[in-house]
Parts: structure tokens; sequence; C-alpha cells
């Protein structure tokens, strides 16, 4: 187990968290729900048929096994549901219809503080978990957009923080423009400062560094980076940067010797999705790197998407993650 992983967990049983984990027909969901209660890191509410997860082969107790078509709460979180959505011309039909699916019925619980966050994906694509989080929870406030990123932790590695960095956005904005990505980089800062508790060193991804190519796509990185100077000049944020002069001491030396993020950056934005989800993976694959994501940033309370791809101890993470993200929010 990784030291991040190990901090995440230690930091969610200080003020455990109630979590909704809407996918109780996942063999892999179960198998981490197990491992959150023998620890005592969470409580958990879980969607499913309650007969089908009591024959199981997993200890969850402790946990509350509801089961959407039956649940007591099921008419009052419709009627709350139809009371959101009404304006957009949602019928009470149509509310009490939605409650059979597990994303809405747990985000509505979340809405209606039953629980303080949900962690969702490993069955469902990611645009089915955000769907009703962007409809019923929204944005915080004084957000612009709602974003995610990855922690990857990488093991045998002196980079970023001992092998621990955020990669942005990995899962959601495909083609941001250069105020998304501004945003996305001081919205993947502050994620950065919540998660470590230390400085983040922002780095905006480009093929390019400090003009070694001139085109449209290192201009928008560039321009980037002086808005998201001017929405948070606080934070060492620097670009636009090649990956290497970006982590690598030696080359951000070389190629930007006057910059303080260039060599020691430990949050990589990177400039489109397509970059940002094909380096999470590669790094995940070739160095064997621990994902924990994808995580979202900007939503009003904690909704974390999975990889469909993920692992129980991926959810474990996840499950940790999200906690310590409620409780910042309650901070």
């Amino acid at each position: 187990m990784s030291s991040f992983l190990e901090t995440m967990l230690s930091r969610a049983k200080t003020d455990k968290q109630t979590i909704v984990l809407p996918e109780g027909d996942d063999e892999r969901t179960l198998q981490a729900a197990e491992r959150i209660l023998a620890d005592d890191v969470a409580d958990l509410i879980i969607l499913g048929d309650a007969a089908t997860i009591a024959a199981s082969p997993y200890a969850l107790d402790g946990a509350r096994i509801v089961d959407v078509r039956t649940a007591p709460e099921r008419a009052e979180l419709a009627s709350s549901l139809h009371e959101l959505r009404k304006a957009k011309g949602m019928t009470p039909e149509q509310a009490n219809e939605l409650m059979d699916n597990v994303l809405y019925f747990g985000v509505m619980m979340v809405k209606t503080g039953q629980a303080n966050g949900m962690v969702a994906g490993a069955c469902h694509a990611t645009g089915d978990v955000l769907r009703p989080c962007l409809q019923i929870l929204k944005t915080a406030p004084g957000v612009a957009l709602v974003s995610s990123f990855f922690v990857m932790v990488v093991p045998d590695c002196d980079l970023g923080q001992r092998g621990t960095f955020i990669f942005s956005d990995c899962g959601l904005e495909v083609q941001p423009d250069s105020e998304k990505l501004a945003h996305i980089a001081v919205n993947s800062a502050k994620s950065w400062k919540t998660l470590m508790g230390t400085e983040p060193a922002v780095a905006m991804l480009s093929h390019s560094s400090f003009g070694s190519a001139k085109n449209a796509d290192a201009a928008k990185v560039i321009e980037a980076t002086e808005i998201a100077r001017a929405l948070a000049p606080e934070i060492a944020l620097d670009g636009e940067l090649q990956l290497d002069a970006a982590i690598v001491p030696s080359i951000g030396a070389s190629k930007a010797p006057e910059s303080s993020v260039a060599g020691h950056a430990n949050v990589l934005v990177f400039p489109d999705l397509d970059a940002g989800n094909i380096g999470y993976k590669l790094v995940q694959r070739l160095a064997r790197a621990e994902a924990y994501g994808p995580i979202t940033q900007g939503i009003a309370a904690p909704v974390n998407d999975l990889s469909r791809g993920c692992v129980a101890d991926d959810i474990v993470g996840v499950i940790a993650i999200t906690c310590v993200q409620a409780q910042a929010q309650k901070a």
C-alpha cells in the first residue's frame, strides 16, 4: 500500500463520512466495501438487491443495504427530484421512474443529506455517472466548470512529490479552450492542496517549452497560463512546458532556468483529453503506477467516477479520497 493511500485512509477515519455505492451488483464494489467496513474508514450505503448482496461471500455488517425499488425513502426522493427539475419540464411520473436508476437514487441521497458523497463507475460510463450530478447537485459556488483528475502514485520515483502527481483533465473535458484549461489548472491546484496538504506546483503541459514551437496548440496553453495566473496569482504555475521540462530537475533547469515550477511540478495539466487520457494510462501500465480516479472537482458535493477497468483496491482508494473531499467541504 502506498503512503498516499495510507494517508487518505487515515484521514478518512478521523471524521467518518457516509458514502453511497450505487453498484451493489458489482463484485469489486462489494469487495472494496468489505475492506472499508473492516477498517472503519467510512459508513456505507450500498444500493442493490438485499438478498443477492447478503448471499455474497463478503462481510458487509454495518453497511446499509437499500433496494431502490422498495426503499421507504423512494417516494420522498422522487418528490424532491421533481421539485428540483420541474422547471425543466420533469413530471412526477418521470421523477419516480428515475428512482429506478441507482445513479439518480444515489445522487438524490447526497442531495438530501443522507450521504456525504458517492462513488460509482465500475460498471457505468462516465457520462452516466456525471449526468445526474450536473442536473441535481450542480457546480460548487464560485466554480466555473466541472473537471476531473487522477492521482497517480508512481513506485520507486523521486519526481513530483515522492512519485505522487495529479494529472488533469484525463476524463471529462474533451477539448478545453484556454479559459477552461485555466480553470482546470486552478481547480487542480486546489485539489492538490486539499488532498496532499502541501503546496502545488502546476505545469501547463505542451509539446513546446517557452516558445520552442509556435502554433495554435501551443498558443492555447500560453493563453491558459496567463488566465490562470490572473485567476490565482498565489499559485506556483508555469507554462507552456514539455513534460520532461516540467518534472525532471536537470531538464527544467536547462529548458526553463527562470521557472520556479520547471523540474519540480506535481500537478500536470494536459492540453486536451486525448493527451491526458493517454498519458495517465501509459504511466499506469508501463510504470505500474497506482491510478485513482477520475476524481471530479467542481461539483457541489463529492461524487467520483471509476474506470470500468478498476479493481477493488482502486475503489477503496477513491472512497477514501471522497471522504477527504467531503471533510474539506464541511470545514
